[in-house]
C-alpha cells in the first residue's frame, strides 16, 4: 500500500524545512497526519520488517564472515545492518533465557513433617536419589552435585535432631528474640547471628532457601555483569592491539560483534542439544568439542580480519587475549557472587 506523503515542506515535528521526504535535523518522515487504519498499520508493519530485514541481514556475516560486520560498521556502512549494542541486547536477552531455563533441575522436595521423623530421616537419601535418579533425567554431572546436597542434607536433619536443635521450638522470630533475652548476655547470639536469623526466618517463610536466593540473584544480575563486562574486554583488546592505533570504540564495537556471534551460536547449540535424548551423550560431548573449535577458529579469523596481523602473532595475541578474558571474567564472576550475597542479605 502507498504510503500518502504531505505536501507541506515543514517538519511537523520540529519545523524544520524538508528537502525530502525524511526531516534531515530529527528524521521524521513527513507522512499525512490524518491516516487510515490500513495505512497505520502497514507503516507499522513496514517499520517491523525494517528491523527485521536488518536483523537477517546482520546474522549472515555474523555467522559466516568472522570480522567482516566489525569492519563494515568502522568504514560507514551501517544503514543495512542492526546496531551492535541493539543486537546485543536482543542476543543476549534470548540467550540467558534459554541458559538459565536449561540448567534448572527439577528437585524432589520433602516436607517438614516428612523430613522430622525418625524413620524418614534414616532413609532420607535413599528416598530423595531413588526420586532423582528414577522421574527426573539429568546428567551424571548434574546426578553427582544434586546427590552430593542430598547427603548434606540428610546428614543435617539426623544431626539437629540427635542435639535438639533450637528450630524444633521455635518457629518465628519473635519467639527466637524472647528465648535471646533469657539467656545470659555472654551467651546470646551477637548482632550478626541475629540478623543472619532474621533472614533466615524470612526465607523460611517464603519458602525459600539462602542458596535459593543466592541463585535467583546471579540469574538475575549476570546478565548486567555481562553487559559491563564488555568495555573490560574491549580494554583488553586494545592493550593487545596498541599499534593498530585505533579508537577505543572500535575495540568496543569488536567487542559486542563477538559476543554477539557467541551467545547467538551457544544458543543454537543449546537448541539443537535439548532436541537430541540424553541417551546420545557421545554425541551432545562430541558437540561441545565441536564448538569450542569453531569459537576458536572464529576468533582467530575475526582477528586476523579486523586487525591484520600475520597468522602466527595472531594467534599469540590471541592467546594472551583469551588468558586476560578468563582471568578478567573470573573475578567478575567472583565480585558478582559477594555483591549478589551481600544484598541478598
Amino acid at each position: 500500500m502507498k504510503k500518502h506523503y504531505r505536501e507541506e515542506n515543514d517538519c511537523l515535528n520540529c519545523g524544520t524545512t524538508l528537502e525530502g521526504k525524511f526531516c534531515y535535523n530529527c528524521g521524521q518522515e513527513n507522512l499525512q497526519i490524518k491516516e487510515s487504519f490500513g495505512h497505520m498499520m502497514t507503516h507499522a508493519i513496514s517499520d517491523y520488517f525494517h528491523f527485521d530485514h536488518q536483523f537477517f541481514h546482520t546474522l549472515k556475516p555474523l555467522l559466516f564472515n568472522p570480522g567482516k560486520l566489525t569492519t563494515e560498521y568502522m568504514a560507514g556502512h551501517r544503514v543495512q545492518y542492526l546496531h551492535p549494542v541493539k543486537m546485543y541486547i536482543f542476543i543476549s536477552l534470548v540467550y540467558f533465557v534459554l541458559l538459565f531455563k536449561s540448567n534448572t533441575p527439577e528437585i524432589v522436595k520433602i516436607t517438614d513433617s516428612e523430613a522430622n521423623t525418625e524413620q524418614s530421616t534414616d532413609s532420607l537419601k535413599t528416598t530423595l536419589k531413588n526420586g532423582i535418579n528414577n522421574s527426573v533425567i539429568l546428567s551424571p554431572a548434574q546426578k553427582k552435585v544434586i546427590n552430593n546436597k542430598v547427603d548434606f542434607k540428610a546428614d543435617s536433619i539426623k544431626n539437629a535432631n540427635a542435639v535438639g536443635h533450637k528450630k524444633d521450638t521455635i518457629k518465628t522470630y519473635q519467639q527466637y528474640l524472647a528465648v535471646q533475652q533469657k539467656l545470659p548476655a555472654n551467651k546470646r547470639d551477637n548482632f550478626i547471628e541475629q540478623y543472619l536469623e532474621k533472614k533466615q526466618f524470612q526465607w523460611a517463610h517464603d519458602g525459600k532457601s539462602a542458596n535459593e536466593i543466592i541463585n535467583e540473584g546471579m540469574k538475575h544480575n549476570l546478565p548486567k555483569m555481562m553487559f559491563l563486562f564488555l568495555p573490560l574486554f574491549a580494554l583488553i583488546l586494545k592493550i593487545a592491539f596498541i599499534k593498530n592505533k585505533k579508537f577505543y570504540v572500535e575495540y568496543l564495537i569488536y567487542s559486542f560483534h563477538f559476543h554477539c556471534f557467541l551467545f547467538l551460536f551457544i544458543t543454537i547449540l543449546m537448541v539443537i542439544q535439548l532436541l537430541i535424548p540424553h541417551r546420545f551423550i557421545n554425541v551432545i560431548v562430541i558437540m561441545d568439542i565441536a564448538a569450542l573449535l569453531t569459537i576458536l577458529w572464529y576468533m582467530y579469523r575475526s582477528l586476523r580480519v579486523v586487525y591484520g596481523r600475520s597468522p602466527l602473532r595472531t594467534v599469540t595475541k590471541m592467546i594472551g587475549i583469551s588468558f586476560s578474558y578468563f582471568v578478567v571474567f573470573a573475578i567478575c564472576l567472583t565480585l558478582l557472587a559477594g555483591v549478589t550475597a551481600l544484598t541478598s542479605l
